[in-house]
């Protein structure tokens, strides 16, 4: 009898899918797998599979032909391959012609929107997006009014790209829907809304947070991605060297002082301190957090969510927090001096608190609490690091290639650096191939620098020093700068040097 430990692609007959339904394969555990020589083959977990079978070949004329494998390999094929069949494009296609002002008024909860397939033209075409994007991990989708057409594009790896130009005449149906699902309000088309859907998509818990903003053409909405599972990861994934993630873990065992992670919006420092907060927590520890919004839910950590209308605000939350015996203080961002102050206070009061800033680098968190009008000794006293990043798109793994750097390529590197290479520089860069859609990248990874807040940094605080100050001395103290650290993961083959180029500013010191 024929068993399978894993199911491929080439195992497959994507046609066949079209013609089963995915609430059918996954109620009796079958994957389809295809025809063949007057049989209909599928790989079954139980007798339950086989009689689902059975009906299934019955119904195409065919007999069937088992194939056992198990209950996790069975759920595991029909989400990744059922997620594959039928495209937004193709969707749009096949509504062409239909009453694409029609809009259903009511979303039920619980089903997984691969399911969906025989609902209202717009909810499928809205479902084949959002199964899209998670498809081409995309962490934002954009739909995009303007005058005769409507645009939308999704945002993979940093990048945005367009998928779709469906007809100017559904955008109205388009952003009711997605209101309707994130519980706006559809009649009011004249201010901005935000809202948040939660689904299950080909098997994965996603969250989308959505932002609706009216323009002279419309109504412009904003899709954030958010898969739950994805944001649990280690302090080691996330990019940082071992010397880094040595000192950070350093930084993070306090009991005290505050700890930043500062770059640009998308930079990945929301993920950066969820993967801090995933290393320090233990039964023994009370770890509180107040964000704007909540992104990934974290067991046995409270979080709370912003809500200004009602006046609870970074600082107003971070007050009661303290009412709350924290060990382990989150903010999602210091907005302006009174969360600063609150926040010093909370340090210097022995809590360890956790923040973002937007700055371009790591000496500059230092001197933008001083232009909020923190005092510099304050600062002095409760920082102790922070950690600057930036996201790079990582070289894809199946058409990587090795090259030789032009002179110009070289250049960038330090002679030091070059001189410990054994042999010829080479270089690498994807070719691009299908698994990467063709773009020679797939996936992102930090660079990082990091900024010990020491006694002699300390002193130099207390002085007002410029940002550029800050810098050259620490890296004259062995600091890696976003650069560096970038230029060093171009070496071992992980990302490119234009990545590099494109995400970091040339520093007057490194000159």
């Amino acid at each position: 009898m024929e068993t399978l430990e894993t199911i491929k692609d080439e195992d497959i007959e994507h046609a066949l899918l079209k013609d089963i339904p995915l609430a059918f394969a996954k109620g009796n555990m079958i994957m389809p797998l295809k025809r063949e020589a007057g049989h209909l083959k599928a790989a079954v977990a139980d007798d339950k599979g086989v009689l689902a079978l059975r009906e299934l070949s019955a119904h195409f004329g065919l007999k069937p032909l088992a194939v056992y494998t198990s209950p996790g390999v069975v759920i595991d094929a029909v989400n990744r391959f059922y997620g594959q069949v039928g495209s937004a494009e193709e969707v749009m296609d096949n509504i062409t012609g239909e009453d694409l002002t029609s809009v259903a008024t009511e979303f039920e909860k619980p089903k997984d929107i691969l399911e969906l397939t025989e609902e209202a033209p717009i909810i499928r075409l809205l479902n084949a997006i959002l199964q899209q994007a998670v498809k081409e991990r995309a962490s934002d989708i954009h739909i995009e009014p303007y005058e005769k057409e409507l645009d939308i594009r999704m945002r993979v790896d940093g990048m945005l790209h367009r998928v779709l130009t469906p007809p100017k005449i559904i955008q109205d149906a388009l952003i009711s829907r997605i209101k309707i699902m994130s519980n706006l309000d559809i009649a009011e088309k004249r201010l901005p809304q935000d809202g948040r859907i939660r689904l299950l998509i080909g098997g994965r818990d996603v969250d989308i947070r959505v932002s609706v903003l009216p323009t002279t053409h419309g109504e412009r909405a904003v899709l954030r991605l958010l898969d739950r599972k994805q944001g649990l990861i280690g302090l080691w994934e996330v990019g940082l060297d071992k010397e880094d993630e040595t000192l950070m873990e350093q930084l993070l065992k306090r009991t005290s002082g505050i700890i930043l992670v500062t770059g640009p919006t998308g930079s990945g420092k929301t993920t950066t301190l969820y993967a801090a907060l995933n290393r320090v927590h233990t039964e023994e520890k009370n770890i509180i957090t107040v964000e704007d919004p909540v992104e990934y839910q974290l067991k046995g950590i409270g979080q709370i969510h912003v809500n200004p209308k009602i006046g609870l605000t970074f600082a107003s939350g971070l007050r009661s927090i303290l009412r709350q015996d924290p060990d382990i203080i989150m903010v999602g961002e210091i907005r302006d001096v009174e969360t600063a102050e609150i926040a010093i206070q909370a340090s210097l009061t022995g809590h360890l608190v956790l923040s973002t800033l937007h700055t371009n680098d790591a000496p500059s968190a230092i001197i933008r609490l001083i232009d909020m009008g923190v005092e510099p000794f304050l600062v002095a006293s409760s920082l102790v690091g922070v950690l600057a990043q930036r996201l790079v798109r990582v070289i894809c793994p199946d058409c990587r290639q090795a090259y030789e750097p032009s002179e110009v390529e070289r250049s960038y590197f330090d002679h030091a650096v070059l001189s410990k290479i054994p042999g010829p520089l080479m270089l690498y860069r994807g070719t691009g191939c299908d698994k990467c859609g063709g773009k020679g990248y797939l996936g992102r990874i930090g660079i990082f620098e990091l900024l010990q807040v020491d006694d002699a940094t300390r002193l130099l605080i207390t002085e007002r020093p410029d940002a550029q100050k800050l810098k050259s001395a620490a890296i004259a103290k062995g600091m890696q700068s976003l650069r560096s650290d970038g230029f060093e993961k171009v070496l071992q083959g992980i990302t490119t040097i234009e990545e590099v180029l494109r995400v970091t500013q040339k520093d007057v010191v490194e000159s």
